[in-house]
């Protein structure tokens, strides 16, 4: 058959059957048309070459203007950014694959120079957020990484009218044919500030305990669902348990216990019949590994199916899938470097390496240009 069949076994999700146990994760690459944030026929390419995924989720796609914390990254709140989607969604459709849109809001992780009038990002509280950076264009082309500033607290009625705009990029992502949603809930963002105690110091009912600081992630996750189906949601998570120092490497707010303030955020998802749970781990040289405890904790709180991302091979991938702990496995760095890399896992064959210098802003280069397998004996393989 192939190497490692427990990642090729289809899956059930959201009224789609996906071919395989291996994602294509939400991953940066600002590539998106200036001026507009719209997705070009260059990113429709590097998505259909991705298709062998079982699942596609697209990079972080922003639900407003104010959502946005790095030039060049893509939305989904305009006409022409919905088009712009509708071409991606057809040709990953055309090869056969299914494609879900991360819905993104930054919240306090952007600046004055992206923001509609010059205004202060918004979140929780105005606390500024530390050890992260935007991303800012200084011209056409060309942009800097610069200090998020103090951002501006979000009043209650300021909150609704956020809950209402997830909604409608939910619908505008249906427009534009995503067979579902991520709901970006992660790496200490808008919705992560609004579950940390350290972003969110909020007397009224979105602050305080546990219970208030995720009632934001609550009303947006009933606000999609009601348009998409929870069946065709994904929420995706970091519950860190370490944090570390090292420059440019961020990915979220590591809570006092991270072990009950995730399992309640699932718990969350749960009730809402959510279709899948997305966990990014720390993903850092030498990162700690999620504990074991945790892994299985979250298997029984949470019914759908659960996908992990974090540097996994598909050696260790196969496993958390053959243990029961995880239904589906995201390989970022790799995939980006090997469009076939379906192909490859089952195959053994050797990966391209990935060229770090290329991941973020330019044309081709380092986004369709990283070639499949050419394999001298490729016809008996197959």
């Amino acid at each position: 058959m192939s190497n490692h069949p427990s990642l090729f076994a289809p899956l059930q999700l959201g009224g789609r059957l996906l071919k395989n146990r291996i994602v294509l994760p939400p991953l940066t690459r600002q590539r998106a048309a200036q001026p507009g944030d719209v997705a070009t026929d260059l990113m429709a390419a590097y998505y259909r070459q991705r298709a062998g995924a079982g699942l596609i989720v697209t990079e972080g796609t922003q639900i407003e203007p104010r959502g946005k914390g790095y030039a060049w990254t893509p939305g989904i709140h305009d006409a022409a950014q919905i088009a712009g989607w509708r071409k991606v969604t057809e040709a990953v459709h055309a090869e056969g694959g299914v494609i879900y849109a991360q819905l993104w809001h930054v919240g306090r992780v952007s600046h004055h120079a992206l923001q509609p009038g010059g205004g202060a990002p918004v979140a929780p509280s105005a606390i500024q957020a530390h050890k992260v950076k935007a991303f800012i264009e200084t011209g056409p082309g060309a942009g800097m990484l610069v200090e998020p500033p103090v951002p501006r607290a979000l009043s209650v009625a300021e909150i609704g009218e956020i809950v209402a705009l997830y909604a409608q990029a939910a619908r505008n992502a249906l427009v534009a044919g995503f067979d579902g949603v991520e709901i970006h809930a992660a790496n200490g963002y808008l919705v992560n500030q609004f579950i940390s105690a350290h972003a969110n110091q909020r007397t009224d009912e979105y602050g305080g305990s546990l219970a208030n600081r995720l009632r934001f992630l609550n009303e947006i996750v009933q606000a999609v669902a009601a348009v998409v189906g929870p069946e065709r949601l994904g929420v995706r998570f970091t519950p860190l348990f370490a944090g570390t120092d090292e420059d440019r490497v961020y990915i979220g707010l590591v809570e006092d216990d991270p072990h009950t303030t995730y399992l309640e955020a699932i718990a969350v998802l749960e009730r809402a019949g959510v279709g899948y749970l997305s966990i990014a781990e720390a993903d850092w040289d030498n990162a700690p590994d999620l504990p074991p405890e945790f892994r299985r904790a979250v298997r029984d709180t949470f019914s759908g199916k659960i996908l992990y991302a974090g540097r996994y091979t598909a050696e260790r991938g196969a496993r958390l899938v053959e243990e029961g702990l995880a239904d589906l496995i995201a390989f970022g760095r790799p995939f980006i470097a090997n469009p076939d890399l379906p192909q490859r896992i089952a195959n053994g064959w050797p990966l391209n390496p990935l060229d770090a210098s290329t991941l973020y802003g330019g044309a081709e280069a380092g986004l369709t240009d990283y070639p499949t397998y050419a394999h001298s004996t490729q016809g008996e393989a197959a």
